[in-house]
C-alpha cells in the first residue's frame, strides 16, 4: 500500500521559485499516472499537472511555461518546480497517484504555498 506525502511548501514574494515534493513509500511505477493538484480559499481543487507512467507530461494552462513535473525514479519522489509565482498561484497543493485499472486514487495531506510581498 502506498502512502503519499507531500513537502517544499512555504512563503515566497512574486516572481520566486519553489520546488515541492511528493515522496511515496512504495514504487512510484506502481501508478499508471502522478498528478498535483491545487486549492485556493473559497475555491474547488483544480489539476494542476500530471505526469503518466512512460514520462509523457501536460499542464493546466495557468501554469504552463512557468511549472515543471518531474521524477526521480531511485528517490521514488514526483516533484514540481514552480517558477515565475504569483499570488494567485497560493494554495494546498496535493500530490495524487492513479493506480492502473479501476482501483482508488491515492492522495497525500497537501502541502501549503503562500506567494506574497
Amino acid at each position: 500500500q502506498v502512502q503519499l506525502v507531500e513537502s517544499g511548501g512555504g512563503l515566497v514574494q512574486p516572481g520566486g521559485s519553489l520546488r515541492l515534493s511528493c515522496a511515496a513509500s512504495g514504487n512510484i511505477f506502481s501508478f499508471y499516472a502522478m498528478a498535483w493538484y491545487r486549492q485556493a480559499p473559497g475555491k474547488q481543487r483544480e489539476w494542476v499537472a500530471h505526469m503518466r507512467s512512460g514520462g509523457s507530461t501536460n499542464y493546466a494552462d495557468s501554469v504552463r511555461g512557468r511549472f515543471t513535473i518531474s521524477r526521480d525514479n531511485a528517490k521514488n519522489t514526483m516533484y514540481l518546480q514552480m517558477n515565475s509565482l504569483k499570488p494567485e498561484d497560493t494554495a494546498v497543493y496535493y500530490c495524487k497517484g492513479v493506480v492502473a485499472g479501476a482501483g482508488p486514487d491515492y492522495w497525500g495531506q497537501g502541502t501549503q504555498v503562500t506567494v506574497s510581498s
